[in-house]
């Protein structure tokens, strides 16, 4: 296993222990990638849920990801405070606020209101696949935390 900064190992090869199950993920992951989001929205939100969580090595793989799909660095370093930047869309703005919400959901934050304003920016369909992509990106975060998953070593293909 590599080596991350400040000497820990990562503890566990989750793909290695658990395949099938790891592998569930990784096809629930390509389904949403398939959807009608956008592959730039999707790494906003993925990023954005991965910095809630400190999860270094999901922060690491999006921003990547996200510049690989033509994401802005103004943007990328403005995503902890977007609600403070011009830099996002209405769209843009929902989806975040609603990956927030979603990833913070036991403080209750996914009121009416906001399924509402996250209504008028996407369909039902799209609405339950960016549901599905916090899901999803959580499932990875809470993988990647606890078995320290190196940050550093992700390429995009």
């Amino acid at each position: 296993m590599n080596k991350q900064e400040g000497g820990e190992r990562a503890t566990i090869d989750y793909a290695k222990a658990a395949p099938e199950a790891i592998e569930t993920l990784v096809r629930l992951t390509a389904q949403i990638n398939h959807s009608t989001l956008e592959q730039p929205l999707l790494e906003l939100i993925r990023t954005r849920a991965s910095q809630l969580n400190g999860c270094a090595y999901c922060v690491d793989m999006h921003t990547k990801d996200a510049r690989r799909a033509g994401e802005s660095e103004q943007r990328l370093y403005a995503l902890t405070a977007w609600r403070e930047t011009p830099f996002f869309s209405p769209r843009e703005r929902a989806a975040l606020e609603w990956a927030e919400a979603v990833t913070l959901i036991a403080s209750g934050s996914v009121a009416g209101a906001l399924v509402q304003r996250t209504r008028e920016h996407f369909t039902e369909e799209e609405l339950v696949y960016l549901t599905l992509a916090v899901v999803a990106i959580n499932g990875w975060n809470r993988l990647a935390v606890p078995f320290r998953t190196p940050a550093g070593s992700y390429e995009p293909s």
